[in-house]
């Protein structure tokens, strides 16, 4: 395995330190505090340490209520609240500092036969020939902070190929939706609670850019502090993270300084296999003061 993809694995695992407690590390991905979606994986872990193995989680419901220390370990705390016949039901809240900075609920289901149906995937390029964001990024890492070019220019335990590039610094104004295709770096190990935890960190990369895209504002550009408010999260079958995944986001609303996307994740052979929604702060910086 990639030393990049063996470090996110290994940063995914939480420890348990009591019977209800976790603990976990921080990464950094360039982002001034914990990438949101790292908390999100780490929760999902916590918790499904505490499910029967037979149950997978099917939804999950997140607030993001401060900004986490990535200097700092984080204290998962697990609230068994429910344990049926058929579901299973988790509440996880995120510490450091004494202070929780996230709030978290899943719901585990026992493997059940039923009717179906499920949209069909966007009829757009597979992601043979297309360019990653590490490749796209090498054209503008001279324009960044020379602080933030080591991070930036390191290879990417997450492989992300957009089906249409974006500028990151001047963007037009363009419709809200924007499609990507995703996949673990190297092959993973088979443990599907692993391989969801992973596509929850995953789900948190570019979800309210559609929100950005219809004014023509961007996170390099430095004009919106944007930020995770929320996060949710169903997840409608197997799938594999080494695997490629269509991600595809779209914004319908955005107003009051917040954007709201939502999000289909597809297999390659077309099958719905999560959906995602997230609302975010989007405020518009006007001076270096607000920046700060």
């Amino acid at each position: 395995m990639k030393p990049v993809v063996q470090e996110l694995v290994e940063l995914l695992q939480v420890e348990q330190l009591e019977h209800n407690l976790f603990r976990g590390v921080s990464g950094d991905i360039g982002s001034p505090r914990v990438f949101g979606g790292q908390v999100l994986g780490q929760a999902l872990m916590a918790a499904a340490r505490t499910v029967d193995p037979s149950r997978r989680v099917h939804s999950l419901h997140a607030y993001f209520l401060r900004p986490g220390d990535k200097n700092a370990r984080i204290v998962y705390d697990v609230d068994r609240i429910r344990d049926g016949g058929s579901f299973t039901t988790r509440r996880v809240v995120a510490i450091q500092h004494g202070q929780p900075i996230f709030n978290f609920a899943a719901s585990f289901h026992v493997k059940e036969e039923g009717v179906s149906h499920a949209s069909d995937m966007p009829a757009v390029p597979g992601p043979q020939g297309l360019a990653s964001e590490w490749e796209l990024r090498q054209s503008w890492l001279h324009k960044v902070p020379e602080t933030l070019r080591g991070v930036l220019h390191a290879e990417t335990a997450i492989e992300i190929r957009p089906v249409q590039p974006l500028d990151a610094f001047n963007p037009p104004p363009a419709a809200p939706r924007n499609d990507a295709w995703l996949r673990a770096a190297d092959r993973l190990p088979d443990d599907p609670v692993l391989h969801q935890a992973m596509l929850a960190y995953s789900s948190d990369f570019g979800l309210l850019r559609p929100a950005l895209m219809p004014h023509g504002l961007s996170f390099y550009k430095g004009n919106v502090q944007v930020v995770s408010l929320d996060h949710a999260m169903w997840f409608h079958g197997d799938f594999r993270m080494d695997d490629w995944l269509l991600y595809t986001t779209e914004s319908p609303w955005a107003g009051g300084a917040r954007g709201f996307s939502r999000g289909q994740i597809y297999a390659q052979n077309g099958r719905l296999v999560a959906s995602v929604a997230q609302e975010g702060l989007m405020r518009l910086v006007r001076s270096p003061r607000e920046r700060a």
